[in-house]
């Protein structure tokens, strides 16, 4: 028996309105097309479903039975229509994304809180973690999208897109700066204990390939996994640190100073990464959009 949906759907208002042509009005179809359609199903099952009446229809011992069934189904539908509109809306919804604590803090932040802001009926999730490791969770389905310092190894798996711009630089506090005047030769950077980010971060890596790329080898004094406790000692006295410009940009020329190297430390930018071959859910990608093309 081949009976399709739209049949079942006028079935089912029919008998929630008990009428033929509420039922139509509900329906936004003409009278005759609903009468049509009940008297074809009833034809197909070989049973009668209504009784007439002056009044309207009412449902005989046989429809009633098909009703309870009906009525689940209809529902269920209906009710995921509805779910799939409150997405599109934004109205629901779930967002995980995998970002370093610094890049969270200092680049994703601004973007989710005007997101919030819009649709604060979404739900963020944000897993801090190495590069390393989010990229497994993203390819294993459980992120649905990264932000992270670039650049990184390609992969034909992975989508980039890029963000913003960022430059990485060298700083000291007052104590080291008035020490290098404020500018130092690349090599001569040595003659001062440095403090790095320790391995394996995309920002390491990034200073790694700059220095190599310069046939200069730095040493530092002590490598640190957090980015913000570097800062720490750095104010402290402790040394001479690297850092992005855009994240300490409250603190220079307060705590903070710039020691201007020769060559410079080439820009470098932060991105987006998702996964080639998946369709992101309609929050993610709202998200994404206001991101890159700054969307309101």
């Amino acid at each position: 028996m081949n009976i399709n949906y739209e049949s079942y759907k006028i079935f089912y208002y029919v008998a929630i309105e008990g009428s033929i042509s509420k039922a139509a009005d509900k329906l936004h179809i003409s009278q005759p097309a609903v009468t049509w359609q009940i008297k074809s199903l009833e034809s197909q099952l070989n049973i009668a479903l209504f009784t007439r009446t002056k009044k309207g229809v009412l449902l005989t011992e046989e429809g009633k039975v098909l009703f309870e069934y009906i009525k689940q189904g209809v529902e269920s539908f209906t009710n995921g229509e509805n779910m799939l509109t409150n997405i599109k809306n934004l109205d629901y919804g779930t967002i995980s994304i995998g970002a370093s604590t610094t890049v969270s803090k200092y680049v994703l932040m601004p973007y989710l809180e005007k997101f919030h802001e819009n649709y604060p009926n979404i739900e963020i999730k944000i897993v801090n973690a190495l590069t390393e490791n989010l990229i497994k969770e993203l390819k294993n389905g459980n992120l649905d999208m990264l932000v992270l310092n670039m650049p990184m190894k390609e992969s034909k798996d992975l989508k980039i897109q890029k963000v913003t711009n960022v430059q990485d630089i060298f700083v000291g506090n007052k104590k080291y700066y008035e020490l290098t005047k404020g500018k130092i030769k690349l090599e001569e950077l040595n003659d001062y204990p440095l403090l790095f980010q320790k391995s394996p971060s995309n920002t390491r890596t990034f200073l790694n390939n700059y220095l190599n790329a310069n046939n200069v080898k730095l040493i530092p004094k002590a490598e640190i996994v957090s980015y913000n406790l570097i800062m720490d000692f750095v104010k402290s006295g402790f040394g001479i640190g690297y850092a992005t410009k855009e994240f300490i940009k409250d603190d220079l020329n307060k705590t903070l100073f710039e020691i201007k190297v020769t060559p410079p430390v080439p820009s470098r930018y932060i991105g987006i990464v998702t996964l080639n071959k998946t369709i992101l859910n309609y929050s993610a990608t709202k998200l994404i959009n206001l991101m890159i093309h700054k969307d309101n």
